[in-house]
């Protein structure tokens, strides 16, 4: 039996455009998984949205490299959220941005909490050392998408003028499914 394999998780996310079903690794991040399970076993998610929608097309002027990302959970202002956690750089996970990958969103080292986002493409500049975040330090990736590529892409499709969304899309409710 591969230990590392009876470790990952599959939660499924029912959107307002369909299911999207993850592979969470809790043996290569354990605090962001941690962290997420408690927003879903919480139901947290449960009513939330997707808020934000990054392309290429938006300006991203104070940025020095353009990605493209699907943002939902709880945004920073949100009454439900919990307390932040640590940082698990990708040097420490060994995952690594790229399409479909799911990250928690940050604005400072140990300050993610219940916002999370999809990337749309591979997104290097994400990772520990990248040019997306001024310390260096990138984001913590913690899960992987495994069905739900065509949701995925109909997300990105609702992308609208600004990068964040005037119409959000529904988190209807997202679920632990098994362990594989």
């Amino acid at each position: 039996m591969n230990l590392g394999r009876s470790l990952v998780k599959q939660v499924s996310m029912q959107t307002g455009l369909g299911e999207l079903i993850f592979e969470l690794y809790p043996n290569k991040a354990p605090k962001t998984v941690a962290n997420f399970l408690r927003y879903v076993e919480s139901k947290r998610f449960n009513g939330s949205d997707f808020f934000r929608i990054v392309t290429e097309a938006h300006p991203q002027t104070e940025d020095p490299v353009k990605i493209e990302t699907i943002q939902g959970g709880l945004n920073i202002d949100h009454p439900n959220l919990l307390e932040s956690i640590g940082h698990e750089p990708t040097t420490e996970t060994g995952l690594h941005h790229r399409r479909g990958s799911l990250s928690m969103a940050r604005y400072q080292v140990g300050s993610a909490n219940g916002s999370f986002f999809i990337c749309f493409r591979d997104e290097p500049a994400l990772d520990f050392a990248g040019a997306r975040q001024p310390d260096g330090q990138g984001f913590a990736v913690f899960g992987q998408l495994v069905d739900g590529y065509p949701v995925l892409d109909a997300l990105y499709a609702r992308a609208e003028r600004d990068e964040y969304l005037t119409t959000p899309i529904a988190i209807e409710q997202v679920s632990v499914l098994h362990a594989p």
